[in-house]
This record gives structure tokens, C-alpha cells and sequence, in this order.
């Protein structure tokens, strides 16, 4: 396995939109267990492809911190059928570190993924599992959570935001 470096706020390829991922051999095999080790070393709770410069449709998820009982999990090519009832909580992003704001989500989404092996898996999410699927599919379409939020909120990140960009030369 591999630990990725995590691009930061700033970086080109969190703006662009991921690519499908049409073979499910080896690769992509490698490329989740990556993602997975990397979230795992940088204390993340999710984790997508993007944040480590490699532009496709796939992110991992650390289900064991939202369920003892469960272990992390791979989604490729992910999209939301449906979402409902909505609310709004603190979100962070490991590639904006110490950044934190408010962001409204959906609290139940039913989603459609392929699984390693390539075939369709659908489920209905609820809570924080809904949530961190619906943050780490913006990520594959060049979407930050910061992108979520009020102006003003906004305004008042970018000295932040600003500092992120310069100490990781991406000014």
C-alpha cells in the first residue's frame, strides 16, 4: 500500500471535475487501499481521490468512526438519487487544515456506487454516514466545502485561507 501526500486548499486539481473509473482491475484495487491507509495516517473520516492529485471518481470512507462494528469502505463512480430532511453542522476537510464551518446537508441520501468488483451497489445513508459521502462527492466535482457556505462565513475564512495557500506554496 501506498500513503499518499494530501494536496492542500489552493492546489489546481481540487477545482477540476474526476474522472469515471471504468476498470475495476488491480489499480483501482491499489488506488482505494491508498486512500484508505492515507485517511486512516492523516485521522480523516473520509477520504477522495482528488485530495491526493489523482482525478477519479472514487473515495473511501471510515465507517469504524461512525460504527465500531464497521470498517472502511470504498465508493466508485458515486452520485446521489435522492436526498431529504436537511441540517447543518461543522465540517472540516483535510486539504483546508484548522478550517471549520458550518454547512448544510441532507440527513438522509440514497445513493448508487460500484463497488471494487465493478457492480452497482445502491443505499439509503442517514446522519454523518450522508453526510460525509454527500462532502467527499463535491470533492469529485471540484467542489469544496467552503463553496457551501454564506459570504460572510466565507469572508472571515480567508485570512485562513490565505495562509493555507502560502505555506504550501500555492500562492
Amino acid at each position: 500500500m501506498a500513503i499518499y501526500p494530501v494536496i492542500k486548499y489552493g492546489h489546481p486539481s481540487l477545482r477540476k471535475v474526476a474522472s469515471e473509473i471504468t476498470d475495476f482491475g488491480e489499480e483501482i484495487k491499489a488506488l482505494s487501499a491508498g486512500l484508505i491507509e492515507t485517511m486512516q495516517v492523516n485521522s480523516g473520516i473520509g477520504l477522495a481521490a482528488p485530495q491526493v492529485n489523482i482525478l477519479e471518481r472514487v473515495f473511501v470512507i471510515d465507517l469504524s468512526l461512525i460504527n465500531e462494528d464497521l470498517s472502511p469502505s470504498v465508493y466508485v463512480n458515486p452520485r446521489i438519487i435522492s436526498s431529504a430532511s436537511f441540517d447543518v453542522l461543522e465540517e472540516g476537510c483535510l486539504s483546508i487544515p484548522g478550517v471549520n464551518a458550518d454547512v448544510e446537508r441532507a440527513l438522509r441520501t440514497v445513493v448508487e456506487y460500484n463497488n471494487l468488483n465493478g457492480e452497482i451497489v445502491q443505499e439509503e445513508l442517514e446522519g454523518l454516514h450522508s453526510r460525509v459521502f454527500q462532502h467527499e462527492l463535491d470533492h469529485l466535482n471540484g467542489v469544496l466545502f467552503i463553496d457551501k457556505i454564506s459570504v460572510l462565513q466565507r469572508k472571515m475564512l480567508e485570512p485562513e485561507l490565505k495562509k493555507i495557500m502560502e505555506a504550501h506554496s500555492i500562492a
